[in-house]
């Protein structure tokens, strides 16, 4: 039985992560963890499930000592304190916090060197197995222009999101491309023409969507669209739970959802 922390336990996220794992046989939820000044401290870590977890929520990170992985989803600052505390005390981490800069991928990346670490911007089977779809278009459409449209919920802070970012990462390594010399993040006023390689991106933001990611592969008479849709977040909930049974038999190391998944 591996004992799971969970952070940002009162986001949609984390009741996602705590439903998951109270669900499962072979997990247990042994800490809920919120940042200080949330009102639900206290609280019974299932209570908006309708379920009694005997797991209280609580502000001390210290409560996730003792616990086998921790699984984070906030923000980059509090992934990187989440970091330090599971460095020390030799806790395996989950990681799907996205918008962190390179300092802080840099930091998560020394960190792996002592724990073994899942750091991928989509914990989702089904994104994963459209990020390979991606990879194998881009090199059989090299001389095609590649757009990337995403769309997702008002709440989200960062743009382009951290899954369109990878599939032009994707879509540049497999050309034998730079990925900052040819993604073109944004385009306002007068452009020109667009200009090869560029792989460009368009972020759209509204109402409740969980995420929805299309690339697209144009050339003159026809376009080729890799499209994936999340109508809940029940797909990366599940794919957290499997990188975090991954880990369990790692001492150290960073991995992707690749790995999880023997997608290589």
């Amino acid at each position: 039985m591996l004992n799971i922390a969970i952070t940002g336990a009162s986001g949609r996220m984390g009741k996602m992560l705590i439903g998951a794992v109270l669900a499962s046989e072979d997990l247990k939820l042994a800490a809920a963890l919120v940042p200080a000044g949330e009102t639900c401290v206290g609280e019974d870590a299932g209570q908006s499930l309708g379920i009694k977890s005997g797991v209280v929520i609580s502000n001390d990170l210290s409560a996730a000592a003792g616990c086998d992985v921790l699984i984070d989803f906030t923000r980059p600052a509090g992934t990187l304190r989440h970091l330090a505390f599971c460095k020390e005390h030799g806790i395996a981490m989950v990681i799907g916090t996205t918008g962190l800069d390179a300092d802080g991928v840099n930091a998560i990346r020394k960190a792996s060197a002592e724990i073994p670490i899942v750091f991928a911007p989509n914990m989702s089977v089904g994104v994963n197995v459209t990020l390979k779809l991606v990879e194998i278009a881009a090199k059989l459409l090299a001389d095609y222009d590649c757009e990337i449209v995403e769309m997702h919920h008002r709440h989200k802070v960062d743009a382009p999101s951290g899954t369109a970012l990878e599939m032009g990462r994707r879509v540049a390594a497999a050309r034998g491309q730079k990925f900052e010399d040819v993604a073109l993040l944004s385009r306002e006023g007068h452009t020109g023409e667009r200009t090869q390689p560029t792989i460009g991106f368009a972020a759209l933001r509204g109402g409740d969507v969980v995420g929805d990611h299309t690339v697209i592969f144009a050339n003159t008479g026809e376009r080729i669209e890799i499209s994936h849709k999340s109508g809940s977040r029940a797909g990366y909930a599940s794919g957290s739970l499997a990188a975090a049974r991954f880990l369990s038999t790692k001492t150290n190391g960073l991995y992707s959802m690749s790995d999880v998944l023997g997608i290589h």
